[in-house]
């Protein structure tokens, strides 16, 4: 994606943040920020709510259909320092930012994100960015200023950066997750760190919000035939009938389901890939698709690992190998292999 520069050819960036209304409502600062009242947050997933954010930078305001986008423009250094403070916390440790700033960084130049108004979302279709309220800690500001410019490549090109809030111990692949090939430096690795009840740590990644959601490692979800029915025929278009039977048909390395058969006693329906898997099986998000089948009787328990599509860096396995001292080029090279930091511009 090819972002507008500034003057000095410091790339600039234009975030489309949804508000729950229908009409503008903010209010300036007249210190060159403004307020935002009721911004959705966690579109969609278990967490969502509205909040009250405060940003820098020029706003405008653009409808599309029933939503109503504030769109704020701003420095991409400035968008980063909002970015890693709000997908965790800016007290985090200083490596583990850093690491984030660049996959952060990169992901904004590299990745297509399917937005025609803006070049980027706020919320977790994206990456988060809620605003200057979210950096609390100078860590947050030096971790982007000290990596400033700094982006992962690999065979010279800009790398798409994916990365998830826990891995369940292994890492997925990408045509797991999405339609295309697989990338060569989103491979599969094993991660003995994100398996951790370390409440210090956990606070360091995890928001308030985000710190509602227990055991996101090991986890386990039950269902009467009945609910489970009445959830999968919620999101499918057919009528299959009471559901009678999962099937998993593929997985990815990490235990993923990305093609699941639902059976039902009228009919079935295969399902995938992931993504489409934990919305067809939960109220908003399953955890992950991580998961094995266990049937007692009417009863479907549902044992998984894992928060999120697991591709590219685990952010709490890469926070615990920061607290246990590896640097951020260290953590950066065990989740995308073979890849190189390169300057793409000064600050």
């Amino acid at each position: 994606m090819k972002l507008k520069t500034d003057a000095w050819g410091r790339p600039l960036i234009r975030v489309g943040i949804l508000h729950s209304d229908h009409r503008p409502d903010y209010r300036l600062n007249g210190d060159g920020t403004f307020t935002l009242n009721a911004v959705r947050i966690g579109i969609d997933f278990h967490w969502e709510r509205c909040e009250e954010q405060t940003f820098r930078g020029t706003l405008h305001f653009v409808a599309d259909g029933d939503d109503l986008w504030a769109v704020n423009e701003l420095p991409l250094e400035q968008y980063l320092e909002s970015v890693v403070s709000s997908e965790m916390r800016a007290e985090a440790s200083l490596e583990f930012l850093k690491a984030h700033a660049v996959i952060a960084r990169s992901w904004a130049l590299a990745a297509p994100k399917g937005h025609a108004l803006f070049d980027v979302c706020a919320d977790d279709h994206c990456q988060r960015y809620q605003g200057i309220g979210r950096i609390t800690n100078e860590n947050a500001v030096r971790a982007v200023r000290e990596t400033s410019g700094q982006v992962l490549t690999y065979g010279g090109e800009i790398c798409d950066t994916r990365y998830s809030k826990c891995c369940g111990g292994k890492t997925e692949l990408f045509s797991t997750c999405w339609e295309g090939d697989d990338k060569p430096y989103l491979q599969s690795v094993t991660c003995p760190y994100c398996d951790t009840h370390d409440a210090d740590i956990l606070r360091q990644v995890l928001n308030d919000y985000d710190l509602e959601t227990h055991d996101f490692h090991d986890w386990a979800v039950t269902y009467t035939q009945d609910e489970l029915t009445a959830l999968v025929q919620s999101h499918l278009s057919e009528d299959i009938g009471r559901v009678v039977d999962l099937v998993p048909l593929q997985r990815g390395p990490s235990g993923r389901i990305c093609a699941l058969r639902i059976v039902g006693a009228e009919g079935e329906v295969t399902v995938g890939k992931e993504l489409a898997i934990r919305r067809v099986l939960s109220r908003s998000h399953l955890y992950s698709s991580a998961f094995e089948v266990e049937k007692r009787g009417d009863v479907f328990v549902l044992h998984g690992h894992g928060w999120g599509h697991g591709v590219g860096l685990c952010q709490i396995g890469a926070a615990v190998m920061g607290s246990q001292g590896f640097g951020y080029r260290e953590i950066l090279a065990h989740y995308y292999k073979n890849t190189e930091i390169k300057q793409l511009y000064e600050n």
